[in-house]
């Protein structure tokens, strides 16, 4: 049965999933939601537009919250009344759809390709105050300031407090995951009150000082008359803010690992700029940043003979499917940046929640990494990384590096 907390399972859960799939691939979990480790099974549930992403949804059926955080709350946070996601992440069709196409109408790929100038600048900058001392952590001087220098460019955020934000962030995504305690629950949700309500001063002050940003335009966003209302809108602006740095510092920082473990491979990138062009979708298929994503039965349904009711959480195993042998051929396990089919991973989902901001990850983790390779040739870990311990964002604390 999964257990993601055996032994070495935060370093290294590569070895858990591969047995999963070879023994059960599809199975119930101690914790309760079901998983899917192998990748034909989880693409075609992330793309069943019969499947739910909205728990509201799964607590109608049920008439319990599955995560047991409604009765969390109401124990240890009496008072509180529960309060409506709205944010892309988290609803289905037809208001996917319509807040979706509000949302990329302002999130081109031409925006995200003219921010390359400035994710070089950011990052030369970082790498420029690293040169003299010799070392560097890769999280805390680069991974994490870049994505979140950048989001905040893009959204046209004025100076704010970087480890406040950070810190509010880093507790409370903690809440994707189904092994948290109820004590961490409660810090999850105080995080996220005051990321809104920080958040909700961002966009009044915005509404006063408009700029040619993001925020400005989800502001002004109409499409066929339809505008965001004030909950959507702070709901788009926290999961952009939130997703648009937090993800990608594991990227980062997964990428980077990945890399000082494969020294042949990190030289190929280093030495040649046209294994650029699969080198970042191999990355994220080796050590996926998201490693599970979810989805909901509306109705009761068979998945590869297991019976599933309505109203059940399935877990789809991104982290391992992108390492199935039956996708990726014998050597899914070997992470060859010439790999022809990388992009057939599954890190930024797939369906009708594919990531909205794949392209910008894809160019900031290009950038950050391709860049501090070249900068420092020589570049090596001094230790091994700080995991974060957490199921669905895999990612680390802190990654020591040389780089004399």
């Amino acid at each position: 049965m999964f257990d993601p907390f055996s032994p070495g399972f935060a370093a290294d859960p590569y070895p858990v999933y591969a047995a999963e799939r070879s023994t059960e691939p599809v199975q119930q979990t101690p914790f309760g939601p079901w998983m899917v480790f192998d990748h034909a099974t989880s693409v075609r549930l992330l793309r069943d537009v019969t499947m739910s992403v909205d728990v509201r949804k799964a607590i109608e059926i049920t008439g319990v919250d599955p995560r047991n955080r409604t009765k969390v709350v109401a124990e240890l946070l009496p008072g509180r009344p529960p309060r409506e996601d709205t944010s892309i992440l988290n609803i289905d069709p037809p208001d996917h759809t319509r807040l979706r196409k509000l949302v990329s109408s302002v999130f081109t790929p031409r925006r995200v390709a003219d921010l390359r100038p400035v994710i070089e600048r950011i990052v030369d900058g970082h790498l420029d105050a690293m040169a003299d001392a010799g070392e560097m952590d890769l999280i805390a001087d680069l991974a994490f300031p870049l994505p979140f220098t950048v989001i905040s460019e893009m959204l046209g955020m004025p100076e704010s407090d970087r480890d406040q934000l950070r810190e509010w962030s880093h507790t409370l995504v903690r809440i994707l995951d189904f092994t948290i305690s109820p004590e961490e629950i409660v810090q999850c949700i105080l995080a996220g009150e005051s990321m809104r309500e920080y958040l909700s001063e961002v966009i009044e002050w915005k509404r006063r000082n408009p700029g040619d940003d993001l925020l400005t335009a989800l502001l002004q966003a109409e499409s066929d008359g339809d505008v965001l209302s004030d909950t959507e809108l702070l709901d788009q602006v926290t999961v952009l803010f939130i997703a648009g740095h937090e993800t990608t510092v594991n990227l980062i920082g997964n990428g980077m690992w990945a890399l000082l473990q494969n020294r042949d491979q990190l030289e190929l990138l280093r030495d040649d700029p046209s294994v650029e062009t699969t080198a970042i979708d191999e990355l994220l298929r080796f050590d996926s940043p998201v490693q599970m994503s979810r989805r909901i039965a509306l109705e009761p349904i068979e998945i590869e003979g297991h019976a599933i009711d309505a109203g059940t959480f399935v877990l789809t195993c991104l982290g391992s499917a992108n390492r199935d042998q039956q996708a990726f051929g014998p050597e899914a396990d070997v992470l060859d940046l010439r790999r022809a089919d990388a992009a057939r991973h599954l890190s930024f989902g797939s369906g009708t929640h594919h990531c909205l901001g794949a392209s910008l990850a894809r160019l900031e983790g290009t950038v950050a990494i391709t860049r501090l390779l070249r900068r420092f040739p020589a570049v090596d870990a001094q230790a091994d990384p700080e995991w974060n311990g957490r199921l669905v964002l895999r990612g680390m604390d802190r990654l020591p590096l040389t780089v004399g």
